[in-house]
């Protein structure tokens, strides 16, 4: 990514994971204008289905015999519909097949869908959810009327079933389907370097990707860490709605959800979270932020190696409170080192924040941050 930070740097020295492989690019771009260091590891790939005939057959028959109602519950899954209904020329039968019927849309991303495609969207599902794009359904009375369903990538959440048990006819529509990560080494060794401190944050953009990136996690033996990081306020997991938060929270991983459920929105979390919310401490030298970058005191950035940031990492979440050189050593980025080490780390680390007393050696014991704040 080569995206210059723009005057409102508020993300400097912060290093960005995401988690997801649709519209990572542009999720990128707006982060790096802020300043931040963007990796892209998805969790998961999108595979279209414009190849998939089983989805043509079921387009040849709506055109044959047209629907009452259509519920979209993806904007991209329209999208790729669409693209696909273009490369078989079946875009004009389509388009006045669907002209009489109702339009249903499972969230503000697939109205927006439905409003790109040129139709308009009857009801929206403000919850986002299947359960509710049901419940209106039912309620409206579903029996006797045709339903066309366009299903993301993770299956249909007992929604065609729940319509057929009320009496309609229903006509699956699945647009892509969830593949394996593209580089599943980039995805494993992002989560390592989550818990290990190198991530500053985690962003998702939907529920199989962070239930695959969760599954990663406990597979690699980093996920109490991992949480351990996320309630001490260092590490921010933001997603782009409740649902994708879902497979996080059932893990008890506290989650920043966007407000209204759109990619600007989720960008817009993580601005506001290092705005006024990130972690500070009142310290000799000033107001001191940890980010896996650097320090940011007063305002200002400072870049430090890995080795030092880790250490001024670990002081930053004592608060105050003495460290051996022992327990520092494990922080460093290989972990156990010896003594020399950690003293070199505290040597480089005090001559990158000004000298003076901010990092205090307390004999005998260790080292501590000189706080405002009572040990």
């Amino acid at each position: 990514m080569t995206a210059r930070p723009g005057p409102d740097a508020v993300l400097e020295g912060c290093v960005i994971v995401i988690a997801a492989d649709r519209r990572s690019a542009d999720l990128a771009a707006a982060l790096e204008r802020r300043g931040a260091v963007v990796h892209c590891a998805p969790a998961l790939s999108i595979i279209p289905a414009i190849d998939d005939d089983e989805l043509i057959t079921r387009t040849r028959e709506l055109i044959v015999e047209p629907p009452d109602i259509v519920v979209v519950t993806t904007g991209v899954g329209l999208r790729g519909w669409m693209d696909a209904v273009d490369q078989n020329d079946l875009h004009a039968s389509l388009s006045d097949a669907l002209a009489g019927a109702r339009f249903v849309a499972r969230g503000p991303k697939a109205h927006g869908a439905i409003q790109q495609a040129g139709f308009t969207a009857d009801w929206v599902a403000e919850s986002e959810t299947s359960a509710e794009v049901a419940e209106y359904l039912i309620a409206d009375g579903a029996a006797g009327r045709r339903i066309a369903v366009q299903h993301h990538g993770a299956g249909a959440d007992d929604l065609d079933e729940q319509l057929e048990r009320h009496g309609a006819q229903v006509v699956p529509l699945t647009v892509y389907r969830w593949g394996p990560p593209p580089d599943p080494d980039v995805v494993r060794r992002s989560v390592l370097q989550t818990a290990a401190g190198g991530v500053d944050a985690v962003l998702f953009t939907s529920a199989p990707g962070a239930r695959e990136w969760v599954r990663i996690a406990e597979s690699q033996g980093v996920l109490d860490r991992i949480r351990e990081r996320a309630y001490s306020g260092r590490l921010l997991l933001a997603s782009v709605g409740p649902i994708t938060a879902g497979p996080l929270d059932d893990v008890d991983l506290p989650t920043r959800i966007a407000a209204r459920g759109r990619l600007g929105s989720l960008v817009r979390s993580v601005v506001e979270h290092y705005s006024g919310r990130e972690p500070r401490l009142a310290t000799a030298a000033g107001e001191l932020q940890v980010r896996s970058a650097g320090a940011v005191l007063d305002g200002r950035l400072i870049g430090l190696s890995p080795a030092s940031a880790s250490i001024l990492g670990a002081l930053f979440d004592a608060r105050g409170r003495v460290l051996s050189r022992e327990e520092l050593g494990h922080a460093l980025p290989r972990g156990g080192e010896r003594a020399h080490a950690v003293e070199m780390a505290i040597a480089r680390l005090r001559d990158r924040l000004g000298g003076g007393d901010t990092v205090q050696t307390v004999t005998k014991r260790g080292y501590r941050l000189t706080t405002e704040e009572p040990e």
